[in-house]
């Protein structure tokens, strides 16, 4: 079924709600895009800006993120039960960061949707996160992972799951 809300021949996404098993944990990996890619979020103010509103969006913890520059990815655990909406939770911060944003002419600031998945096992959550921290360097951005500064762990988030 087609959104009217994107692009035409786009599909929404459809943001399951996150699943709850027993003695495992709940974590999410998620990428959220700018609008029309522009290059505005490696900066130290933004990235500041975005620790400051995922600090205040306090239903769902950050872990680690990596901050690009058109794009961001991060991985969320869930802080309080019942789970709040992983599409209500990045709303609520988008939408803080909008209002906050330093550069009004720059808005809007965000693509309409965003990208999530739940991660099932912990060798995902591994291969994910050098996938995430080799970023900077596919774009060309650094030589070393660790030499791009727009990166870091908000929230230590371990991986659970039954034996």
């Amino acid at each position: 079924m087609q959104n009217p809300n994107h692009e035409p021949g786009r599909r929404a996404l459809p943001h399951l709600a996150s699943l709850e098993f027993a003695n495992q944990s709940v974590l999410q990996f998620v990428t959220v895009c700018v609008d029309k890619r522009r290059p505005l979020l490696a900066r130290p103010e933004i990235v500041s800006l975005l620790l400051n509103s995922w600090r205040k969006a306090d239903r769902w913890l950050v872990g680690r993120y990596v901050v690009m520059p058109d794009h961001l990815h991060l991985f969320c655990a869930p802080a309080t039960m019942p789970i709040t909406p992983l599409k209500q939770w990045v709303q609520f911060w988008r939408a803080d960061v909008t209002r906050r944003w330093p550069q009004p002419d720059e808005k809007p600031i965000w693509q309409k949707d965003f990208f999530d998945r739940q991660l099932r096992h912990g060798e995902s959550y591994r291969q994910k996160w050098l996938y995430l921290w080799e970023n900077p360097i596919k774009d060309g951005l650094v030589k070393q992972p660790e030499d791009w500064p727009f990166q870091g762990e908000l929230n230590t988030i371990f991986w659970h799951e039954p034996a």
